[in-house]
């Protein structure tokens, strides 16, 4: 097993202990604000505090040595599941800028918009581009039958017209194909998180204008890595057997509308969803109409509903890493890593290697 990075989570302070992890260079991150931040901390850094990994990372790799970055997820904690104390909202209203993904953690939104934090950033925004706000790019159907050489989504589509346009958004018992805004995990996209990461070097050189050109030179590197992933995603799911897949959690919409695929989730966008006896048949049906071979399950919530169903079904499990969190169970020690091996296992699932 790969050793792991310790990701400490941000510490929950008073208001007093909190001005004294500033002038400690602690960063925070939020969303959707405006202003400009100053460079606070007594070392020169910007503070940024992060709301969860993904986040987190992508402010690492930007602000390299001009920033110091704190998350307010710890590893191994369900970000949907944070609680924030008053004094991280204490905490936060100290920090540079807060970066955080609106919608996907209800506490985190609270505490930002109650920390008067000088700087909030939500990364839906940034990351909204041609993709349209919190939303995703669709794909022309003949774009993904080429380049893929499956089933065209929109054939996909009118074959079973009738069966998805009375499901309800992902998010309860339903299920959402298209990865719309109803799904924040938009990071599963290498293109819309190399968007972000493009709009966080803006605000950071906003924040520090004397190392913009820094910022903006690690953003660049940072999205030529993105371009290859996503290159590497789109070579890799070609001559695939199925477009389908089953998950327990409905956080790929984003990457199923990126390379044409269709997601099935046992239950919604909430984790924890149980789903209903009729959700389970219906999956039963999809599994052999759509000669489905795995069951996702993922790394930081329950996996007995996939593991279940796959008994019943006759299929194989497998995990699908929605990479809300790094951990000792984590395929890999950062993004890249674990966004290769969802590739490994979806190449597997799918019939495409």
């Amino acid at each position: 097993m790969n050793a792991r990075r310790n990701r400490p989570a941000s510490r929950i302070t008073t208001a007093a202990a909190a001005a004294g992890a500033t002038a400690l260079g602690l960063v925070t991150l939020t969303a959707c604000g405006s202003g400009t931040a100053g460079a606070g901390g007594d070392d020169g850094k910007v503070n940024v505090v992060a709301s969860f990994y993904p986040l987190e990372y992508l402010a690492e790799e930007i602000g390299g040595e001009h920033v110091s970055v704190t998350t307010l997820t710890k590893p191994g904690v369900e970000p949907h599941d944070l609680e924030i104390k008053p004094r991280q909202t204490a905490e936060l209203s100290e920090a540079d800028v807060a970066f955080y993904l609106k919608g996907l953690q209800p506490a985190v939104d609270d505490a930002v918009a109650q920390s008067g934090v000088k700087k909030a950033v939500d990364a839906a925004e940034l990351g909204a581009g041609e993709h349209g706000e919190g939303g995703h790019e669709e794909k022309p159907a003949e774009e993904h039958g080429d380049e893929h050489g499956g089933e065209q989504p929109d054939e996909h589509g009118d074959e079973h017209a009738d069966e998805h346009s009375a499901e309800p958004e992902a998010g309860g018992d339903g299920h959402d194909h298209s990865g719309g805004a109803s799904d924040p995990h938009l990071w599963l996209d290498p293109t819309q998180y190399a968007e972000v990461a493009e709009g966080f070097a803006k605000t950071l050189a906003e924040a520090d204008p004397g190392h913009a050109a820094a910022y903006e030179k690690n953003a660049d590197a940072l999205a030529k890595k993105l371009e290859a992933l996503d290159k590497d995603f789109a070579d890799g799911l070609r001559n695939r057997t199925t477009d389908t897949f089953i998950t327990t959690h409905a956080a790929f919409g984003h990457l199923a509308s990126r390379y044409g695929l269709e997601q099935e989730a046992i239950g919604g966008l909430d984790p924890e969803t149980e789903p209903s006896p009729a959700r389970i048949r219906e999956l039963h049906t999809i599994a052999e109409r759509e000669k489905v071979t795995t069951v996702f399950f993922e790394t930081l919530v329950s996996d007995a509903t996939a593991k279940t169903l796959a008994a019943d079904t006759g299929l194989k499990t497998d995990v699908l890493d929605p990479l809300e969190g790094i951990t000792d169970r984590s395929a890999g020690d950062d993004y890249f890593e674990v966004m290769r091996a969802n590739l490994d296992a979806l190449r597997k699932a799918l019939g495409s290697g």
